[in-house]
Protein backbone atom coordinates (compact mmCIF):
# COMPACT_ATOMS: atom_id res chain seq x y z
CA UNK A 1 0.00 0.00 0.00
CA UNK A 2 1.41 3.39 -1.00
CA UNK A 3 1.78 6.10 1.62
CA UNK A 4 -0.85 8.24 -0.11
CA UNK A 5 -3.34 5.35 -0.20
CA UNK A 6 -2.75 4.58 3.48
CA UNK A 7 -3.10 8.27 4.30
CA UNK A 8 -6.41 8.55 2.44
CA UNK A 9 -7.91 5.38 3.93
CA UNK A 10 -6.86 6.33 7.45
CA UNK A 11 -8.25 9.83 6.99
CA UNK A 12 -11.61 8.45 5.83
CA UNK A 13 -11.91 6.11 8.81
CA UNK A 14 -10.95 8.83 11.27
CA UNK A 15 -13.25 11.36 9.62
CA UNK A 16 -16.25 9.02 9.80
CA UNK A 17 -15.55 8.30 13.47
CA UNK A 18 -15.09 11.99 14.27
CA UNK A 19 -18.27 13.07 12.50
CA UNK A 20 -20.26 10.22 14.08
CA UNK A 21 -19.13 11.23 17.58
CA UNK A 22 -19.91 14.89 16.90
CA UNK A 23 -23.34 14.00 15.54
CA UNK A 24 -24.12 11.82 18.56
CA UNK A 25 -22.86 14.38 21.07
CA UNK A 26 -23.36 14.00 24.79
CA UNK A 27 -21.45 11.34 26.69
CA UNK A 28 -20.25 9.59 23.53
CA UNK A 29 -18.61 12.76 22.24
CA UNK A 30 -17.05 13.49 25.63
CA UNK A 31 -15.66 9.96 25.95
CA UNK A 32 -14.27 9.89 22.40
CA UNK A 33 -12.43 13.16 22.90
CA UNK A 34 -11.25 12.15 26.35
CA UNK A 35 -9.71 9.05 24.77
CA UNK A 36 -8.11 11.10 21.98
CA UNK A 37 -6.74 13.59 24.49
CA UNK A 38 -5.21 10.81 26.60
CA UNK A 39 -3.65 9.22 23.51
CA UNK A 40 -2.15 12.59 22.55
CA UNK A 41 -0.81 13.05 26.08
CA UNK A 42 0.68 9.55 26.03
CA UNK A 43 2.50 10.32 22.77
CA UNK A 44 3.69 13.70 24.08
CA UNK A 45 5.07 12.16 27.27
CA UNK A 46 6.71 9.33 25.30
CA UNK A 47 8.60 11.93 23.26
CA UNK A 48 9.83 14.00 26.22
CA UNK A 49 10.39 11.17 28.72
CA UNK A 50 13.98 11.06 29.94
CA UNK A 51 14.84 14.41 28.37
CA UNK A 52 16.05 17.50 30.27
CA UNK A 53 13.27 19.48 31.95
CA UNK A 54 10.91 16.52 31.61
CA UNK A 55 8.58 17.88 34.36
CA UNK A 56 8.21 21.33 32.61
CA UNK A 57 7.66 19.66 29.22
CA UNK A 58 5.25 17.18 30.80
CA UNK A 59 3.14 19.96 32.28
CA UNK A 60 3.11 21.61 28.89
CA UNK A 61 1.67 18.44 27.39
CA UNK A 62 -1.05 18.29 30.03
CA UNK A 63 -1.99 21.92 29.29
CA UNK A 64 -1.94 21.22 25.53
CA UNK A 65 -4.40 18.31 25.63
CA UNK A 66 -6.53 19.91 28.35
CA UNK A 67 -6.98 22.96 26.13
CA UNK A 68 -8.09 20.70 23.27
CA UNK A 69 -10.60 18.83 25.45
CA UNK A 70 -12.02 22.00 26.97
CA UNK A 71 -12.35 23.65 23.57
CA UNK A 72 -14.30 20.88 21.83
CA UNK A 73 -16.60 20.23 24.81
CA UNK A 74 -17.31 23.93 25.27
CA UNK A 75 -18.30 24.30 21.64
CA UNK A 76 -20.31 21.06 21.37
CA UNK A 77 -22.40 21.69 24.51
CA UNK A 78 -24.17 24.62 22.85
CA UNK A 79 -27.64 23.25 22.06
CA UNK A 80 -28.21 25.59 19.12
CA UNK A 81 -25.00 25.55 17.11
CA UNK A 82 -22.81 23.00 18.92
CA UNK A 83 -22.90 20.42 16.13
CA UNK A 84 -22.51 23.11 13.46
CA UNK A 85 -19.40 24.50 15.14
CA UNK A 86 -17.61 21.15 15.40
CA UNK A 87 -18.43 20.17 11.82
CA UNK A 88 -17.34 23.65 10.69
CA UNK A 89 -14.02 23.12 12.45
CA UNK A 90 -13.60 19.74 10.79
CA UNK A 91 -14.34 21.20 7.37
CA UNK A 92 -11.93 24.10 7.79
CA UNK A 93 -9.03 22.12 9.25
CA UNK A 94 -9.39 19.17 6.89
CA UNK A 95 -9.90 21.52 3.96
CA UNK A 96 -6.73 23.42 4.85
CA UNK A 97 -4.79 20.16 5.17
CA UNK A 98 -6.00 18.67 1.88
CA UNK A 99 -5.65 21.94 -0.04
CA UNK A 100 -2.13 22.52 1.24
CA UNK A 101 -1.07 18.96 0.44
CA UNK A 102 -2.20 18.99 -3.18
CA UNK A 103 -1.38 22.63 -3.95
CA UNK A 104 2.09 22.19 -2.47
CA UNK A 105 2.77 19.07 -4.51
CA UNK A 106 1.34 20.52 -7.72
CA UNK A 107 2.91 23.99 -7.56
CA UNK A 108 5.92 23.71 -5.26
CA UNK A 109 7.96 26.88 -4.96
CA UNK A 110 9.42 28.70 -1.95
CA UNK A 111 9.30 26.96 1.40
CA UNK A 112 7.05 28.26 4.15
CA UNK A 113 9.26 27.33 7.12
CA UNK A 114 12.18 25.23 5.84
CA UNK A 115 13.91 24.87 9.22
CA UNK A 116 10.78 23.54 10.89
CA UNK A 117 8.86 21.71 8.16
CA UNK A 118 10.83 21.44 4.90
CA UNK A 119 7.92 20.10 2.84
CA UNK A 120 5.56 23.02 3.41
CA UNK A 121 5.43 25.71 0.74
CA UNK A 122 3.80 29.12 0.41
CA UNK A 123 1.77 27.74 -2.48
CA UNK A 124 0.47 25.00 -0.23
CA UNK A 125 -0.34 27.55 2.45
CA UNK A 126 -2.35 29.66 -0.01
CA UNK A 127 -4.08 26.62 -1.44
CA UNK A 128 -4.99 25.48 2.05
CA UNK A 129 -6.55 28.84 2.91
CA UNK A 130 -8.70 28.82 -0.21
CA UNK A 131 -9.84 25.24 0.33
CA UNK A 132 -10.57 25.87 4.01
CA UNK A 133 -12.78 28.86 3.21
CA UNK A 134 -14.66 26.94 0.52
CA UNK A 135 -15.08 23.86 2.71
CA UNK A 136 -16.33 25.91 5.66
CA UNK A 137 -18.83 27.81 3.52
CA UNK A 138 -20.08 24.61 1.89
CA UNK A 139 -20.53 22.91 5.25
CA UNK A 140 -22.60 25.78 6.61
CA UNK A 141 -24.71 25.76 3.45
CA UNK A 142 -25.34 22.03 3.84
CA UNK A 143 -26.32 22.60 7.47
CA UNK A 144 -28.93 25.15 6.46
CA UNK A 145 -26.99 28.32 7.28
CA UNK A 146 -26.16 31.10 4.85
CA UNK A 147 -22.39 31.75 4.82
CA UNK A 148 -21.48 35.39 5.34
CA UNK A 149 -18.24 37.34 5.13
CA UNK A 150 -17.79 36.72 8.86
CA UNK A 151 -17.71 32.97 8.26
CA UNK A 152 -15.23 33.28 5.39
CA UNK A 153 -12.94 35.42 7.52
CA UNK A 154 -13.40 33.04 10.44
CA UNK A 155 -12.46 30.07 8.26
CA UNK A 156 -9.31 31.86 7.09
CA UNK A 157 -8.30 32.76 10.66
CA UNK A 158 -8.86 29.20 11.88
CA UNK A 159 -6.99 27.81 8.87
CA UNK A 160 -3.98 29.98 9.76
CA UNK A 161 -4.28 28.65 13.30
CA UNK A 162 -4.29 25.13 11.91
CA UNK A 163 -1.04 25.81 10.03
CA UNK A 164 0.54 27.31 13.15
CA UNK A 165 -0.47 24.24 15.11
CA UNK A 166 1.09 22.01 12.48
CA UNK A 167 4.32 24.03 12.58
CA UNK A 168 4.36 23.99 16.39
CA UNK A 169 4.13 20.21 16.49
CA UNK A 170 6.75 19.88 13.75
CA UNK A 171 9.10 22.12 15.72
CA UNK A 172 8.37 20.16 18.89
CA UNK A 173 9.26 16.86 17.22
CA UNK A 174 12.33 18.33 15.55
CA UNK A 175 13.54 19.65 18.92
CA UNK A 176 13.46 16.11 20.31
CA UNK A 177 14.69 14.41 17.13
CA UNK A 178 11.45 12.54 16.44
CA UNK A 179 9.92 12.01 12.98
CA UNK A 180 6.42 10.92 14.07
CA UNK A 181 4.68 11.15 17.42
CA UNK A 182 3.53 7.54 17.09
CA UNK A 183 2.66 4.80 14.61
CA UNK A 184 -0.98 3.99 15.34
CA UNK A 185 -2.40 5.71 12.25
CA UNK A 186 -1.11 4.39 8.87
CA UNK A 187 0.15 7.23 6.71
CA UNK A 188 -0.21 9.80 9.48
CA UNK A 189 1.96 8.61 12.37
CA UNK A 190 0.39 9.25 15.73
CA UNK A 191 -2.63 11.11 17.04
CA UNK A 192 -0.55 14.18 17.82
CA UNK A 193 0.47 14.22 14.16
CA UNK A 194 -3.16 14.02 13.05
CA UNK A 195 -4.56 16.55 15.50
CA UNK A 196 -1.74 19.10 15.55
CA UNK A 197 -3.55 21.68 13.42
CA UNK A 198 -6.94 20.93 14.91
CA UNK A 199 -5.78 21.65 18.48
CA UNK A 200 -4.86 25.27 17.83
CA UNK A 201 -7.84 25.89 15.54
CA UNK A 202 -10.25 24.43 18.13
CA UNK A 203 -8.78 26.49 20.96
CA UNK A 204 -8.98 29.65 18.84
CA UNK A 205 -12.59 28.86 17.90
CA UNK A 206 -13.55 28.26 21.51
CA UNK A 207 -11.92 31.50 22.65
CA UNK A 208 -13.71 33.49 19.95
CA UNK A 209 -16.99 31.79 20.79
CA UNK A 210 -16.68 32.34 24.55
CA UNK A 211 -15.75 35.99 24.10
CA UNK A 212 -18.77 36.57 21.86
CA UNK A 213 -21.32 34.24 23.40
CA UNK A 214 -20.15 33.07 26.82
CA UNK A 215 -19.24 29.57 27.93
CA UNK A 216 -22.77 28.17 27.56
CA UNK A 217 -23.27 29.52 24.03
CA UNK A 218 -19.75 29.51 22.64
CA UNK A 219 -20.78 27.89 19.36
CA UNK A 220 -23.51 30.50 18.88
CA UNK A 221 -20.96 33.21 19.58
CA UNK A 222 -18.65 31.64 17.03
CA UNK A 223 -21.08 31.25 14.15
CA UNK A 224 -23.94 33.70 14.71
CA UNK A 225 -23.59 37.05 12.97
Amino acid sequence: MSELTARILSAIVLAVAAVASAWTGGTVFALVWAALSLLCLHEWLSIVRGKPHYALWGLGGVAYVAALYYAVLTLRQDALFGLHSILFLFAVVWGADVGAYFAGRAIGGPKLAPRISPKKTWAGFAGGLVTAALAGALLLQLMGLTPKLWHIGLALVLAVGSVLGDLFESGFKRHFGVKDSGSLIPGHGGFLDRLDGFVIAAVMAALIGVLRGGTQQAATGLLAF
